[in-house]
């Protein structure tokens, strides 16, 4: 299997030097994963890398806007369907993708891992030992989080698949997956614990907690910061270590 990368032209503090477009390739045919905003070069480069492959499908590893919105318009162009998990903004798949799905091309296969966490509709892409990751792990930096308790099994799930390369949504290849793994769950342990520790300490409200917690974090980050707060808030509050409420983002421990 061949895979190469097609950096979209979107870099900013929250896609880092810009999102990953995978083009994989196996025999005569191909698949395109994440294809990225709507961007004309980027259309033509993701064209020029198909080359004479015959493209089978288009696939998205989640509905966010710098992963989904060129989809459907390169999937009709080509002739084949866009698919993932469900539809979002920009987004409508051909095909919806569920758990264990697969999709061959070539004379290999993709299987589908479902992943909530980052969002509900995030999925990862397995093709032999190598991993396809979208925003469930990055490159370089955290992510941001919709729904901690899901986010932290799904990485419990990785932990069981035997992997040699993870290929993230952002940023560079990485080839000890099962110590980024890891790294990213000890992580998120660590943050659980310091926001517990602020909130017995007397932060009652996320933006305390932000700004104790994520003191050294570029302001610019904040509101994902707060995100990720409120998503270890909402765990912590389902296992009664703290009482959470998400319409006045206050918070007291129990």
């Amino acid at each position: 299997m061949n895979v190469r990368r097609v950096l979209a032209p979107n870099p900013g503090p929250y896609t880092g030097e810009g999102t990953n477009t995978y083009v994989i390739g196996s025999g005569t045919e191909a698949l395109v994963i994440d294809p990225g905003p709507v961007n004309e070069q980027h259309r033509s480069t993701i064209l020029e890398t198909l080359g004479d492959r015959v493209p089978v499908m288009v696939l998205v590893t989640h509905t966010h806007s710098d992963h989904a919105p060129l989809a459907n318009s390169l999937a009709s162009h080509l002739g084949v369907p866009a698919a993932g998990f469900g539809p979002g903004p920009g987004f409508k798949p051909d095909r919806t993708l569920s758990d264990n799905d697969v999709v061959p091309f070539g004379s290999a296969e993709v299987h589908v891992v479902a992943t909530p966490g980052h969002s509900r509709d995030h999925l990862c892409y397995l093709a032999g030992e190598v991993l396809f990751t979208g925003d469930h792990i990055m490159g370089g930096s955290s992510v941001f989080v919709e729904d901690m308790s899901a986010y932290m099994a799904s990485l419990r799930r990785l932990q069981e698949l035997s992997l040699r390369t993870l290929y993230p949504g952002h940023g560079p290849p990485m080839h000890d997956p099962q110590v980024v793994i890891a790294d990213y769950l000890s992580h998120r342990l660590e943050r659980e614990g310091q926001i517990l520790a602020a909130v017995r300490s007397g932060a009652t409200s996320v933006s305390a907690i932000v700004e104790d917690v994520y003191a050294q974090v570029d302001p610019q980050l904040h509101p994902l910061a707060a995100v990720a707060v409120r998503a270890h808030l909402t765990k912590l509050d389902d296992e009664r270590s703290v009482q959470f409420d998400i319409e006045t983002d206050s918070v007291r421990s129990r």
